[in-house]
């Protein structure tokens, strides 16, 4: 089976206690995803924040302790679960609510940044995930995120070396079809009217005392790429609207 969603459900009780090894790779890719979005947020606090896909809330506690108002939004009840009481323990308000990208729990132009990472390659429905991004981010917003880049590279690195031979994630957490083409994501990105940054390459850049691997940010995009879109601000909507003068 590919594109295993209950390896999340399974391993939920374990998510912030180090013991999963898959998990622990997911935590350490916070780091360098935060790198990123820092350079482009700029300030987090008092931002409207939601994490979209939070599992156990890695992002969502980093994005929390920057300041941020943090909404974490995921399918997976028992990741949730684990969130909150990790959440309470750490003294964080973060609001998780139970839902998916398909139906985002929010309202329209509700909060100031999305942030979304490992899980444009795992919705079913892609374009409707990203209908309602556009939908529930505010004018001037961000969408910031990471994926997969469908290449025959990133297949074998992350689903026959990854899952297969190092045994780094558990075989099935992938389906390769899912994976997302960069120049695809710009174009659905841009047909909802936002502007599209550039993308960067994130990959292994060292290994840790635990002999686990840690990431940074690589030339390449083939393997996985991070990136941001702005939605217009209200004053640009209202002035794109205006008729063409002669």
């Amino acid at each position: 089976m590919r594109n295993d969603l209950s390896i999340y459900s399974t391993h939920a009780l374990h998510w912030w206690d180090g013991s999963q090894r898959f998990l622990r790779l997911m935590h350490n890719l916070v780091p360098a995803r935060l790198s990123l979005f820092d350079s482009l947020i700029g300030t987090w606090h008092g931002r409207t924040v939601l994490d979209l896909g939070c599992g156990g809330g890695f992002m969502a506690e980093a994005l929390a302790h920057r300041g941020a108002n943090v909404i974490g939004v995921d399918p997976v009840e028992a990741a949730l679960d684990s969130a909150r009481a990790h959440a309470a323990a750490a003294g964080l308000a973060i609001d998780y609510r139970l839902g998916c990208g398909e139906a985002i729990p929010l309202g329209d132009r509700s909060v100031d940044c999305i942030v979304c990472v490992d899980v444009l390659e795992h919705v079913e429905d892609l374009d409707t995930v990203l209908d309602e991004i556009a939908r529930v981010l505010q004018p001037g917003g961000f969408f910031l995120f990471d994926t997969i880049n469908r290449t025959m590279l990133a297949r074998f690195v992350i689903v026959l070396l990854g899952e297969s031979f190092l045994g780094l994630l558990p075989r099935g957490t992938h389906d390769p079809a899912k994976f997302v083409k960069a120049a695809e994501l710009r174009d659905k990105l841009g047909a909802r009217g936002l502007s599209v940054g550039p993308f960067v390459g994130i990959g292994p850049c060292g290994i840790n005392r635990r002999l686990d691997v840690t990431f940074g940010r690589l030339p390449s995009i083939q393997i996985i790429y991070a990136g941001h879109a702005r939605k217009p601000s209200a004053m640009e909507e209202a002035g794109s609207q205006e008729p063409e003068r002669i």
